[in-house]
């Protein structure tokens, strides 16, 4: 067993037991004990083990194994899914990759790809890449994993909409009642969406916007925190209701939308002050809220 894959080993059962012992990893690994002892040893001086009479244990409360030490870990079952991954992307597509040790092969020689990435390890690797275009989040990196985490965005002005999709068969001609297929509520407006994806990359995101003290801005509100959105910048607005966007799509992929903007409309460049925008890498702004705020 190389020396690479024995470290791996000995972080991974400290990551999942806390401690180990020497004479339990000797007879598991088949090598001898003074050959173990080398490699707590040298663990130790990378500061990522502690040493104990007979054995190691975490080096500190939180515990990660190092990225470097993840990639000889289920190699072959690692290649077999980055293989299955890369087998549902097709050129053009935009893919997002974190810092997994997976999927990076399976798509270094794609043509015509984007690929977003906060991780350093990745980018290093395939920005040497003429076929593919290649995007990287900004950020603080995290030692073990290679990741940049912090604020991408750190606060998005946005519109915040009820969505209320209808399907049906065709789109109604004026004055023409059709029966509607199914109706889907969701969250929406631009910039939530764009607030939600920036959240879901690992940026650290704010939203600022209003909406109406309502059910409809309670499930705004509860959706865009499950994307991992901070929503401290919304207003909730007693005045108005929050902003609903009236949604009909045909089969053939068509569609229709009315929006009545709510408490959209109601944004003043006050809440921007209250909010306490500033501070990030990147500022959001649509033209779904009133320009005031936008300049402010």
């Amino acid at each position: 067993m190389r020396r690479e894959e024995r470290f791996s080993a000995i972080l991974g059962r400290l990551a999942d037991g806390g401690s180990v012992g020497v004479a339990e990893l000797a007879q598991d690994l088949g090598v001898a004990s003074a050959t173990i002892r080398r490699d707590l040893a040298l663990l130790e001086q990378q500061r990522l083990l502690g040493r104990t009479h007979g054995g190691a244990v975490v080096h500190a409360v939180s515990y990660e194994l190092p990225l470097r030490y993840k990639g000889v870990r289920h190699a072959e079952e690692k290649r077999r899914i980055a293989q299955e991954a890369a087998s549902h992307v097709a050129e053009g597509m935009a893919v997002g990759l974190t810092g997994g040790t997976t999927a990076t092969e399976a798509l270094a020689d794609r043509q015509g790809l984007t690929i977003v990435t906060n991780a350093l390890n990745i980018a290093s690797e395939l920005a040497v890449r003429p076929n593919l275009t290649l995007v990287v989040t900004g950020g603080t990196v995290r030692g073990n994993s290679y990741e940049l985490s912090g604020p991408l965005a750190e606060a998005s002005l946005a519109s915040l909409n009820l969505d209320i999709v209808c399907r049906v068969a065709e789109l109604p001609r004026p004055g023409e009642t059709v029966i509607g297929l199914g109706v889907t509520r969701v969250a929406g407006g631009k910039g939530a969406n764009q607030a939600a994806a920036a959240a879901r990359a690992g940026a650290e995101t704010r939203l600022v916007g209003a909406v109406g003290r309502d059910e409809a801005g309670a499930f705004m509100l509860a959706a865009m925190a499950d994307a991992g959105v901070d929503t401290a910048g919304v207003a909730e607005l007693d005045a108005r209701s929050t902003g609903q966007a009236f949604i009909w799509v045909s089969d053939a992929g068509e569609n229709s939308i009315v929006v009545d903007s709510g408490a959209n409309a109601a944004l003043t460049a006050a809440h921007i002050s209250m909010a306490g925008v500033g501070g990030g890498a990147v500022f959001l702004a649509q033209l779904e809220t009133p320009p005031p705020p936008i300049a402010a």
